[in-house]
């Protein structure tokens, strides 16, 4: 495939991950590809440990934001960034290291080849991760599956993934999209409503004993709850469109 259809890049969300970010960064060194760190206003520790990442890696450029935006404003800008400098897809990753940068080449080979498609992990995980979030996740698949009327989306919440950056960005930029950790799934449904088609890879989650987690509980799940009620209400504006879309599917697995 030429360089013209697939030239991706990374993108990294920081918030305030100062002692995790410089191991993110040796480990991805390896694959060659330009990175996009978004500092989405860290602190001053973090901040000027990321100016001195950006300066000493010429693979790396830095975006600031003045003030926190929140996981899905960060992502929002790094994808824009990539964009506009030529690539075009981007390999989102989280910033902690709690994402296995050894399944990179699986992610990368799988949009390689569906470039028009959004290529997501599906986390395995270890027994680092806490009950109460592995639990929570199941509600967030339920809804995910009610709102898209399939089974498509075999996890929406995973940070680790390749995102076509023209569909993406189209996206995002017509429709008011969450900022905070909601964007995550939101974007995933509405890409499903635009019949993109989502691939997912297995991939390895370890959360860090000493990690940083910035889900804020009650603030953050009264956010994806509104995420999911609005796209519910989508999703009931389009049901004559899914369910066409449903039935072509099923004929032309029949025929």
């Amino acid at each position: 495939m030429s360089d013209t259809l697939f030239k991706p890049c990374i993108v990294i969300p920081v918030y305030n991950h100062e002692e995790a970010i410089t191991p993110t960064l040796h480990g991805l060194q390896q694959y060659g590809l330009h990175c996009f760190m978004v500092n989405d206003g860290s602190n001053e520790a973090c901040s000027r440990i990321l100016r001195d990442l950006a300066n000493t890696y010429n693979w790396v450029t830095l975006v600031e934001h003045a003030t926190n935006k929140g996981k899905g404003g960060a992502v929002k800008t790094g994808l824009l960034a990539a964009l506009n400098a030529g690539y075009t897809h981007a390999l989102q990753i989280d910033a902690d290291g709690q994402h296995d940068s050894n399944d990179i080449p699986k992610f990368l080979a799988l949009a390689e080849q569906h470039p028009q498609a959004l290529v997501t992990g599906v986390p395995v995980y270890d027994d680092s991760i806490p009950k109460h979030r592995l639990y929570a996740r199941y509600i967030t698949h339920v809804w995910v599956w009610i709102n898209t009327l399939s089974f498509d989306i075999k996890d929406s919440m995973c940070g680790f993934r390749v995102y076509p950056l023209q569909i993406t960005t189209d996206i995002f930029t017509h429709v008011n999209t969450p900022d905070r950790m909601a964007f995550d799934t939101d974007i995933l449904v509405r890409c499903h409503w635009k019949d993109i088609l989502i691939l997912s890879i297995p991939t390895r989650v370890h959360y860090p004993i000493d990690g940083v987690s910035h889900f804020q509980g009650l603030k953050d799940n009264l956010i994806i709850s509104a995420m999911h009620t609005r796209l519910f209400f989508g999703m009931l504006l389009r049901l004559p469109l899914l369910l066409l879309r449903k039935i072509k599917r099923r004929l032309t697995q029949d025929v």
